[in-house]
């Protein structure tokens, strides 16, 4: 088992917490690279966020 694969099921069924947690890490990369790197972040941030189940709503509104 790698080590995603254990951080995948620590984390799962607790979006809200992994949501909170990535964006908290992703602000403290922003602070300390004084934004320098934010695009950067922010690309990472929406990845983990896709990667752990936490990112955009599996049920999306119908328009």
């Amino acid at each position: 088992m790698s080590v995603m694969d254990k951080i995948k099921g620590m984390l799962k069924g607790h979006p809200e917490q992994t949501s909170k947690g990535v964006d908290k890490a992703g602000d403290f990369v922003d602070d300390r690279t004084q934004g320098k790197y934010s695009g950067h972040v922010d690309t990472a941030q929406d990845r983990l966020k896709d990667q752990f189940g936490s990112g955009r709503d599996e049920n999306p509104p119908r328009s």
